[in-house]
This record gives structure tokens, sequence and C-alpha cells, in this order.
């Protein structure tokens, strides 16, 4: 899936607009009663509420697929999420399972600025100025290709959980990474490693070049030029207000924003980080936290005790991840109830094959 994908005409028919919220509701929880253990619905922690209710678990897209992987009992596995989620739980779950997108639009900006076509490309001219000394790795926020990709060529997969960790591994391998799809994940983490940011390079996939002034033997990090439409767009001015407004407060921020934002933050870290720390958090404490919307508007509410705060208050919440709401879930659960499968992901075996084995390698490691 890329971009321009998400703009398809939504095949959603008509009477599922035309419904109740009230009526949808029912229906989701008379499907789900019905199905039983046949039915397998994890949604991530972007998902909105009207979504979030009917999940069967919560959390992030690797998390997620791993669940999905130890249910064996679950036929359908409908997940509430974005494709390359699915791509993944399809790529650890058995052949006989089948795992459904509610909405084939629901893709994820990130992982479409890194097509397969434009990393063997870099690869190739990456590996005529730098030979055999670089390893390649992706964050799971990328397309099973992509994945597939770095486990062909020795690499591995990495998540904003532990990448500290697989960075540190890959310089035991290689004398250098390439690090795709986010820049942003990449530079936070070789430079908290102690890579100063003299000795990272930007690949332009758009103008297939290596971005860098200096000498290029001194690179040890190339970062791919992707990012995180979310997450960029929390800023250093967001940072300045709140330290003028609420010098008292608590900044914590995704390691997908910028390194100047997450060099002012007091905290980084995973989505799962951010939520265990604001649980832990004293009550009374005051926290901004600079990631997704649906998931800090959840936080707030869940946390009654605690002065919190989106970092931008004019942040959208993921749109992508929006386009799986209450209509397409019911109409998704619907055809599964009539003996119809709408919306299938199915990785090829042979990306699978190559994917898993990047998936392993980190799973080795963490």
């Amino acid at each position: 899936m890329n971009v321009l994908d998400w703009v398809k005409e939504d095949i959603l028919p008509a009477k599922y607009k035309e419904m109740t919220e009230e009526e949808m509701v029912k229906r989701v929880w008379k499907i789900k009663e019905k199905l039983g253990e046949d039915l397998f619905l994890p949604g991530h922690h972007y998902q909105k509420d009207e979504v979030v209710q009917f999940s069967d678990a919560t959390g992030d897209s690797l998390q997620l697929s791993q669940i999905a992987e130890q249910n064996k009992e679950a036929k359908y596995i409908v997940f509430c999420g974005v494709h390359f989620m699915a791509e993944t739980a399809d790529i650890l779950t058995t052949d006989d399972q089948v795992v459904i997108l509610p909405d084939m639009r629901a893709g994820c900006s990130m992982a479409d600025m890194a097509d397969i076509h434009q990393t063997e490309r870099a690869w190739e001219k990456l590996q005529e100025i730098y030979d055999d000394t670089i390893l390649p790795m992706t964050y799971v926020n990328s397309t099973a290709a992509i994945k597939a990709f770095c486990g062909k060529n020795g690499g591995t997969t990495v998540t904003s959980s532990n990448a500290k960790k697989v960075v540190s591994w890959a310089f035991t391998q290689k004398e250098r990474i390439l690090f795709l799809p986010d820049q942003h994940l990449g530079r936070n983490t070789a430079y908290e490693l102690g890579i100063p940011l003299e000795q990272m390079a930007i690949w332009d996939p758009q103008t297939d070049e290596l971005v860098y002034e200096g000498d290029k033997e001194d690179i040890k990090v190339i970062l791919w030029k992707g990012h995180c439409s979310v997450h960029e767009n929390f800023t250093v001015k967001n940072i300045e207000y709140i330290r003028a407004t609420k010098p008292d407060m608590n900044i914590i921020v995704h390691p997908e924003c910028s390194r100047e934002v997450v060099a002012l933050a007091d905290y980084n870290g995973s989505t799962n980080y951010i939520i265990e720390t604001i649980k832990n958090a004293p009550s009374g404490t005051k926290w901004a936290i600079g990631t997704e919307m649906n998931l800090v508007k959840r936080i707030i509410a869940t946390y009654p005790d605690k002065e919190i705060v989106s970092l931008n208050p004019y942040m959208c919440p993921c749109l992508t991840m929006n386009r799986i709401d209450l209509p397409h879930l019911l109409w998704a659960l619907e055809n599964i109830e009539q003996g119809n499968i709408v919306n299938e992901i199915r990785v090829d075996k042979d990306v699978a094959t190559d994917a898993k084995r990047a998936l392993d390698r980190m799973l080795t490691l963490s």
C-alpha cells in the first residue's frame, strides 16, 4: 500500500453510514459473542474509543502481532490498526488464520516513505560507496517488503522500546548502519548511544543521494529521509511554551519526535514507556505528553488525579489510523458472520520468510 491508495473511493456500503452508533455497537457485541474464540480483535493504542472498546487486547503494533501469534484458537484476526501492523500479524500467525484490516485505506505515511524499489536502489549505491560495511535495519513501522529486505541482507527490525539494544548489536556486526524509515528514531537512538550528529548522514530517496557535508568515511549512521507525520508536529516552541507557562510540568515525548524536541524534553520513550510512566507517577504530578492525540485523551481520562495535557494542544489524531472506525469494523465483522472475507491481508510467502528472519533476529536480542 502507498499514499495514493488511501484516497481510493471508500467501498463501505451506504447502509453503515446511515446506522446509529447505538445500533452498530449492539451489532458488534452480538457478533463478537457469536463468534467467540474464533475471533480475535487487537486494537492499537492510537485507535478511537469507539473501536478500542471492543478490543480483546490493546498495545503497540508488534506487541499485538505477538499476542495474535500466541492465539492459535482464533480463525479471524480483525486488526484495528494500520496496514503494516496487519502484515506483521499475517507473517507471525499460521496459514490457516485470516488477518483482516477493516479499512484498506488505513495506511502509515512513515512506512510508505520507504518502498522496496527505492530501498534496493539506495542499497546498490551505498554498496558502491562503502562495500560490505553496512547493516540494514528497519523500524517495525515499515512494510513487509522492507522488513524482508533487511532480513535477506543480514539486518533486523527494531522497536522504539528496544532500539538502543538492537542498534548496539548492529555495531558489533558492521561498521555502519542504514536505518529505515524513520530518521528521528534512528538519530535519537544513535545519539543516545554516543554517536555524534556529525557522523550521521541522510539518504534522500527522492534524489537517490547521500546528503552529508564532510568526509563520507566518517559516517556511521545513514538515516532514511522519513518521519512520522504526527510526531514531527511537536516543536521546540511547544516545549518553550510549557516551560514558560507551567515550569513545574514534566514533558514526556516519543522518540519519533525530532532530536531538538527529544533533547529538551524531560523523558522520552515508546508508547508503552509513556503509558507506564504516567501510570506510576505520583498523584498530583503534571505532564505534557508528545504523542498521538487519541492516546493522550485516553490517558487524561484514565488518570484524573494528575494534570495532563498534550504538548501540542492543536495536534490532530493520526488520520490514517482513524480510518478504522465503528462502521468499517461492523462491516468487516458482518461479512465474517455471513461467510465472506473482505480486506484480507496476505503477505507473499517468500517476503514473509525473510521478514520473519529480521523480526526473529530482533527478538533474540530483546
